[in-house]
């Protein structure tokens, strides 16, 4: 039998849509098994575009999650590898989507998915195949609802993390999610914790970003990671590559934030004063030019121009 290691399950949810998860799912992942950490992503969302982020093609499945849930097929028969070492996917597609139908009359439905993380998690320890080792994190990806497949996502999660965008509707929601989570964990599943809540697709030129971030520092002071991840194109390029913003520009910004998120994560050192320092600039940059600066500035420029040629004599002489 295998030395037993710790794995860690992680739901990443929201029930708004296209506020990171797919993108935090993917690359928080790719960071994480950047630093040698064995990473399986599990697609939850019917759309299946963490699967296709991440290279798989969605219309020719042989297995899928759908038949992990439904059809009670092994965990270990549906993971695929991905072009990234040490990061894998359990694939989903359309047919994900009439999965909560069919589980409605299943018995224990809403810990169908955890049952299949622990047979697999079982498997994986009893065997002597070099093969097929242990994953060090489980990432989910959830659809954005609140329904049967988020509800076995937070069954079967250690810890749920939150990516909100910094924009006007980002608080909207939280006080069910967090009514969600608090029945979850009274009710299946008494270890679920909040693991913290991420900035995204923050464009720190706005004033509007800013005084959304500082709401939701307001109203979750403890839970908000330090990092934020800013907007940024690169991030938006790599789906339709199939590769991680990792692989697909390893320089870029997008990269560089989801490997400081990473970092923090695993509590390594990171350094935390160019946030202020961003943060600051972006409050200076987003500051409304009222007319009295724009007389200020107007006279400035002019008192500088009739200066100039008398500093030319000087400068002559």
């Amino acid at each position: 039998m295998r030395d037993k290691r710790n794995i860690k399950v992680i739901a990443i949810s929201n029930q708004k849509g296209g506020v990171g998860k797919t993108t935090t799912a993917v690359n928080f992942g790719a960071a994480l098994a950047e630093r040698g950490k064995r990473v399986l992503v599990i697609d939850l969302d019917p759309q299946g575009n963490g699967s296709t982020h991440l290279g798989v093609d969605i219309y020719n499945l042989e297995r899928s999650m759908y038949d992990v849930l439904v059809a009670d097929e092994a965990l270990a028969n549906v993971i695929q590898p991905t072009g990234m070492p040490n990061l894998f996917c359990a694939p989903s597609n359309i047919d994900l989507s009439g999965a909560e139908v069919e589980m409605v009359a299943a018995v224990g439905r809403e810990t169908i998915l955890k049952e299949a993380i622990d047979e697999w998690h079982k498997q994986v320890e009893d065997t002597i195949d070099a093969n097929l080792l242990p994953f060090d994190y489980v990432l989910i990806d959830c659809p954005p609802s609140l329904g049967l497949l988020c509800v076995n996502a937070l069954a079967a999660a250690d810890e749920i993390i939150v990516p909100m965008q910094t924009e006007f509707f980002a608080l909207q929601g939280m006080s069910k999610l967090m009514d969600v989570v608090e029945v979850i964990r009274k009710r299946i599943n008494s270890r679920l914790k909040i693991g913290g809540i991420i900035a995204c697709r923050m464009d720190t030129r706005t004033r509007l970003a800013l005084e959304v971030l500082d709401d939701i520092k307001n109203h979750f002071p403890a839970l908000l990671f330090t990092t934020r991840i800013r907007q940024n194109v690169k991030l938006a390029e790599s789906p339709s590559f199939g590769r991680t913003v990792l692989e697909y520009a390893p320089e870029s910004n997008g990269a560089e934030d989801y490997r400081s998120l990473a970092a923090e994560y695993l509590g390594e050192i990171i350094v935390t004063e160019t946030d202020d320092q961003v943060e600051e600039s972006a409050h200076e940059s987003a500051e409304e030019m009222t007319p009295e600066r724009a007389v200020d500035s107007s006279s400035s420029s002019q008192e500088e121009s009739q200066t100039r040629p008398e500093e030319a004599s000087h400068s002559a002489e």
